[in-house]
């Protein structure tokens, strides 16, 4: 049985259907990557399992169906680290980091973990006191990405994290996000508009297009696939 298993995922805004008949699956301790142009539905479907979008169909998770409130998604032990990162720019680093652990009673558990996010981003610890929109892009994605675990997911959803950084700071951050992945065991489904390093980390990979599910395959088999280079790498494969 999978960790996470999507069927027939429909998404309507007013007459425009964004997501048609959307079906995956996710494994426990996966990273599975979905990519695809601008407007293909990947941030909608983020949304919809995240608990923020109407839709129709079912989601799948540890053998029952995920609620459709936000709060319960969290609560049932889902995160998703939103496009734009959306910190509270008027919040400290400590009290970002306790938004995400609203759902939590285990104080000292928090503590412990919230030492664990420091030791992951040191850059958070060195501005626990300093306000989230007085910070780099970088330190609001790391920000962004520390909120999300504090919550105690057992799956993280990341849309775009590399999204406006430098590509210093991409190759930065997704070494974080791969040591997540394998000291954690945790299960990561990732959206990532840079399609190569989406495949690169991934050991699974969706290919979206105008809403639907076209392809699928292993990371590697993916950058090997003659249509994914010429679509998504800009080059034909020699």
């Amino acid at each position: 049985m999978s960790l996470l298993e999507v069927k027939n995922l429909n998404v309507f805004y007013g007459g425009i259907q964004a997501l048609r008949d959307v079906s995956l699956h996710v494994e426990k301790g996966e990273i599975v990557s979905i990519i695809g142009a601008n407007g293909a539905g990947k941030s909608t479907f983020m949304r919809s399992v995240a608990g923020d979008q109407k839709y129709s169909g079912e989601i799948i998770y540890d053998g029952v169906q995920l609620p459709k409130e936000s709060y319960k998604v969290v609560k049932a032990g889902i995160s998703l680290v939103p496009e734009g990162r959306r910190i509270f720019p008027g919040l400290t680093v400590r009290e970002n980091l306790m938004v995400g652990a609203y759902t939590r009673n285990d104080k000292k558990q928090i503590q412990e973990d919230m030492e664990e996010i420091f030791q992951l981003f040191p850059r958070l610890g060195e501005r626990i006191n300093q306000l989230g929109g007085s910070m780099s892009g970088g330190e609001q994605q790391m920000l962004a990405v520390g909120r999300a675990l504090i919550s105690n997911p057992r799956v993280l959803m990341l849309d775009e994290p590399s999204l406006g950084l430098a590509p210093i700071i991409v190759d930065e951050l997704f070494d974080k996000i791969l040591e997540i992945n394998k000291k954690k065991d945790m299960t990561i489904l990732l959206v990532e508009q840079n399609a190569n390093l989406a495949m690169d980390v991934a050991d699974r990979v969706y290919v979206l297009k105008t809403g639907s599910i076209v392809m699928e395959g292993t990371g590697v088999e993916m950058q090997n696939n003659e249509a994914v280079i010429e679509s998504f790498l800009g080059q034909k494969k020699d």
